[in-house]
């Protein structure tokens, strides 16, 4: 009866948490276009929220979708196989364009007959992924009948038998009979992903946050800090109405500040449903990313004090005029007058709130989120002091201090700059802004901010300073400091031998592994292993378990698990110290050893040929685990024979993540006992 249950539980648990994805179908037909030529039609049907990608991608992109045709003597080609329009956006991850389609592709090929041909025969290779995971590179046999039947492409009359131990022990040195699930369980084993439900509601309030913070910056800038008592004073004084009347206004007027921050936000929601991918076009786009450098420059600058950014006085003129109207409509004309008088500094922070959103996942909601904290933060304190005047006497008067947080803000966007020329230069692969010079770039700008908070540096509208006060003393110590901490990043890490991470400069700065002095191969420059018996052999030696990482290049997922998710101390630690990592990729194209090229059965019927590395890992995938989607976490023991807990795929979530490794090394540490 225990045997029962062991083997009812293993069984139950492979279904459970595995499974073969197959969104996708293709059938044949042909077109008759003369007595000669003929179409033959390959149809690929696809699942809702699929796509499959187009046949030219970029070098180092997706799986391109191929099509090999086998042709009978009297046969040839006329032209290249025409594929429809489908969608081409700017990948945020493979940083390149890409064409794809959804739902249905309709593919068609020019062929000239010249001899009684019944029957061509062709294969076609691809790759379809969605918004969570890719599936390994595929190849489908294709038949195309003159007679114009239609035929499903997905099974293969292949009567050649196939012994799957025979082929599973030569390529992986064992058999999928000999996988087994550990009897033993966590006490909170993970079995599902909450983190991408958490992720969005999460990330709007922090980027709401930002928005607030970016608020109380532009408070302290010359063009809006004098205009608070000003304001707050004709609403709380004007002739002719009860000091109610001008509270309320006072607040309606705060409230209209707020509304024309989130209207400017607007346009980008009906850019987004014409487009769902636009924003992420814009965030990547090489020459847009040397537009926003050139732009911050140009931002820092003007923060400096050589020159003034205004809008045009026409529309200043005009709003002003909207005032005279009266009641609400005046009020309104009034918000939207302070916006634009204000804009010479205002709109640096505004551009940063604007390209740092515009990076994120979560679209124009993220923008109209950050744009409603600036309003909020910019509009609350004309209700907040129109409501208690007396809180005014406790505003520090106008001075010199409000250019120097002007300078201030200067320095910190040419910071801010170069992190969009880098973007730039890891998307074009220029390999010049590598993580030397970004870090020595931004070492020399708050070494410059430091030496003008203690007086040594001076900018045009900065006031003669007759003492240091002991704000700049402080702000001085602290930017000083800062430029220790980035210093620190040259460090050496020498069991890595990479230069230290800095996490206040996480997604800033571009990878430690982005070097010209230490450059690394594997995710954070882990000890991994690419191949999986030389991984299984050292695991043994070690006596470690395995984390199976089922990866591939043209894998968006794969990626930010590895540049998000892989360096947080915690869960970096549990990888650099008690797992042995083996990432197979299963998009691979380097060719295998000729032994190896062989055939071997699909899980979900008919033979394939393995021809590369990509298709031997994906079909270990297949056979071992009943699963093809990547990417996909396995924990093994040393001997990679025994499935210790739940594996899971995308997992974002720190938590979420460390739950599921200290889970699979809790059961390891109970076996070996």
């Amino acid at each position: 009866m225990k045997y029962f249950f062991t083997v009812a539980f293993l069984i139950l648990s492979i279904n459970l948490f595995s499974q073969i994805e197959d969104p996708i179908k293709w059938s044949t037909s042909v077109e008759k276009v003369s007595e000669a030529e003929y179409l033959l039609v390959s149809t690929a049907t696809l699942d809702a929220k699929w796509h499959l990608y187009a046949q030219n991608v970029p070098e180092d992109g997706p799986i391109p979708t191929t099509f090999y045709y086998t042709l009978p003597k009297g046969t040839s080609l006329i032209g290249k196989t025409i594929e429809p329009e489908g969608h081409t956006i700017d990948d945020p991850v493979f940083q390149m364009k890409i064409k794809f389609f959804e739902n249905t592709a309709v593919f068609k090929q020019k062929i000239k007959v010249t001899s009684g041909i019944d029957v061509v025969n062709g294969v076609v290779e691809f790759m379809v992924c969605d918004d969570s995971k890719c599936l390994a590179p595929t190849e489908i046999d294709l038949v195309f009948n003159l007679s114009n039947s239609i035929v499903n492409a997905n099974t293969t009359n292949n009567n050649v038998v196939i012994d799957d131990k025979v082929t599973n022990n030569l390529l992986y040195g064992m058999n999928s009979d000999g996988l087994t699930v550990s009897e033993i369980k966590c006490k909170d084993e993970l079995t599902t992903n909450s983190s991408e439900i958490k992720k969005g509601g999460k990330s709007l309030w922090s980027i709401f946050g930002l928005g607030f913070l970016g608020g109380l910056l532009a408070l302290l800038t010359p063009c809006v800090f004098p205009m608070i008592p000003l304001t707050v004073s004709f609403f709380t004084k004007k002739n002719g109405q009860n000091s109610n009347s001008g509270v309320s206004k006072a607040l309606l007027y705060g409230f209209f500040i707020f509304a024309v921050y989130v209207i400017l936000s607007v346009p980008f929601h009906l850019l987004d449903s014409v487009n769902p991918d636009i924003l992420n076009e814009i965030s990547t786009n090489i020459w847009l990313n040397i537009i926003f450098f050139v732009i911050f420059v140009f931002f820092a600058f003007s923060f400096f004090g050589y020159y003034e950014l205004t809008l045009p006085a026409s529309w200043t003129n005009k709003t002003t005029q909207g005032e005279s109207s009266g009641g609400f409509v005046g009020i309104f004309f009034m918000a939207l007058t302070l916006a634009i008088v204000s804009f010479s500094c205002t709109g640096p922070i505004l551009g940063s709130l604007l390209a740092g959103s515009l990076t994120a996942d979560g679209g124009a909601w993220q923008l109209t989120s950050g744009m409603a904290g600036f309003g909020v933060s910019l509009g609350l304190p004309f209700a907040l002091f129109a409501m208690f005047p007396n809180m005014m006497n406790a505003l520090p008067k106008s001075g010199g201090w409000l250019n120097t947080t002007k300078v201030i803000l200067g320095f910190l966007e040419l910071a801010l700059a170069f992190k969009f020329l880098s973007n730039a230069d890891l998307v074009a692969h220029w390999n010049i802004l590598k993580i030397e010079p970004f870090l020595g770039l931004w070492i020399l700008i708050f070494a410059g901010l430091a030496l003008y908070l203690f007086g040594k540096i001076k900018f045009p509208h900065d006031s003669p300073i007759k003492k240091l006060s002991f704000s700049r003393i402080a702000g001085g110590v602290l930017v000083a400091s800062f430029v220790v901490y980035l210093a620190s990043g040259f460090m050496v890490k020498e069991e890595t031998k990479t230069f230290t991470p800095l996490t206040l400069l996480s997604g800033l700065a571009p990878p430690v592994g982005y070097s010209f002095i230490y450059p690394n191969d594997c995710p954070n420059n882990l000890e991994c292993f690419k191949d999986l018996k030389t991984g299984i052999a050292y695991a043994k030696k070690v006596n470690k378990p395995i984390l199976l990482d089922f990866t591939g290049y043209a894998c968006v997922n794969c990626r930010k698990m590895e540049e998000h998710v892989w360096p947080l101390p915690k869960i970096d630690n549990y990888l650099r110290n008690d797992f042995v990592l083996i990432s197979l990729y299963v998009d691979d194209k380097k060719e295998l050893p000729e032994n190896e090229q062989i055939l071997v059965n699909r899980v979900n019927g008919g033979t394939r040929k393995l021809k590369n590395y990509g298709h031997k890992w994906a079909n270990y995938q297949t056979q071992f685990f009943k699963t093809n989607s990547q990417p996909y976490y396995v924990v093994l023991n040393s001997e990679g024979t025994k499935i210790l807990n739940n594996a899971v795929g995308y997992t974002p979530d720190e938590n979420e993540y460390a739950q599921f490794l200290e889970c699979g090394l809790e059961v390891f540490n109970n076996k070996n006992k």
